[in-house]
């Protein structure tokens, strides 16, 4: 399992450390402007007219794309969730824009402004505190009436807490499913996680500090000893990544004082079902043969026992042919 280092790095060797002095210095520790924009200047070239889903860094200042740079000092109005957090951010970077909060509890009051100024010709910016807007946000309802209206919709790309705990948790990516936050009830959150237990995927979850402990308790039962890992902080200075199973982990933070940050915990996908006996496939398949197609029956005994098909396909074909699945 990976822990927190013990000591503390210099900001030199650690970039963490680096953006650990930023978020905590003042103007003398803003990160110089690209491309000619600074505070109390904006961009020569405006951006076209229209919405800019814009991803902001999840810790780390510096994880900021130098095209969101550019785009956020450039355009009209900024929306943002918070405007202390976008404001801080655009301070380090140099950027002075106009801001105006859009979030879960003014969404439908300040929805239909934003479309006016859209539909005059604006160029507004959507972000987030942090990462990639719609994750977690209100902002897919004015994605999805900004497409209605024909008004152009452009991602910039960036920070998402979702796959950086992905790529680090060593679990497989070929597949996987962003989940959200679990509910807060044990039992609708087990419910929950009954409904994701049979997806062929690694699940990626955010999870609140103070309920960690409980929710991988319940993946536990749930889901099944599965590998997993709890991501802490990511891109900051305290970064934390820790793997093991989930009654490993469950045990961990249950024993441990609560965590402190922000969470991202990832499961692997579903373990895979042990291989059944020859008796019960043959049972199986004569049951199965009886009332369905030899295609049939070999695809539903498949998905019953999580065998491979081609096995399954075979042994049907086999009692087929000698007669084993009649009655005598």
């Amino acid at each position: 399992m990976s822990r927190r280092p013990t000591g503390k790095r210099s900001s030199a060797s650690d970039p963490r450390a680096s953006a650990h002095a930023l978020s905590h210095s003042g103007s003398s520790g803003a990160i110089e402007p690209i491309g000619g924009l600074g505070a109390s200047k904006r961009a020569a070239s405006a951006p076209a007219p229209g919405l800019y889903v814009t991803a902001t860094p999840i810790g780390n200042a510096a994880d900021i794309t130098l095209r969101a740079r550019a785009v956020l000092g450039a355009v009209d109005v900024i929306a943002c969730e918070d405007t202390r957090v976008t404001g801080k951010l655009l301070k380090m970077h140099g950027i002075s824009a106009p801001l105006t909060p859009y979030h879960e509890h003014n969404a439908e009051r300040v929805r239909p402004r934003l479309i006016a100024r859209l539909e005059e010709g604006a160029a507004v910016a959507l972000v987030s505190d942090a990462g990639t807007p719609l994750v977690s946000d209100p902002g897919y309802r004015l994605v999805r009436e900004c497409i209605a209206k024909g008004i152009p919709v452009t991602a910039l790309p960036g920070p998402s807490a979702a796959l950086a705990a992905l790529v680090v948790s060593g679990l497989p990516t070929d597949r996987f499913l962003f989940a959200g936050f679990l509910p807060s009830r044990d039992a609708a959150r087990r419910g929950t996680l009954a409904e994701l237990a049979r997806v062929p995927a690694t699940l990626v979850m955010l999870e609140s500090p103070h309920r960690l402990a409980a929710s991988l308790a319940a993946m536990a039962d749930v889901l099944g000893d599965r590998d997993a890992a709890v991501a802490r902080e990511l891109t900051k200075l305290y970064e934390e990544v820790r793997r093991g199973t989930l009654t490993e982990l469950a045990a961990h933070y249950a024993a441990a004082a609560t965590p402190k940050g922000e969470i991202v915990v990832v499961v692997g996908p579903p373990l895979a079902a042990p291989a059944p006996e020859a008796d019960a496939l043959d049972a199986a398949l004569r049951a199965a043969l009886a009332t369905m197609s030899l295609r049939d029956a070999a695809a539903h005994v498949a998905a019953e026992t999580g065998a491979a098909r081609g096995k399954v396909y075979a042994r049907a074909l086999a009692l087929r042919r000698t007669g084993e699945d009649s009655d005598p």
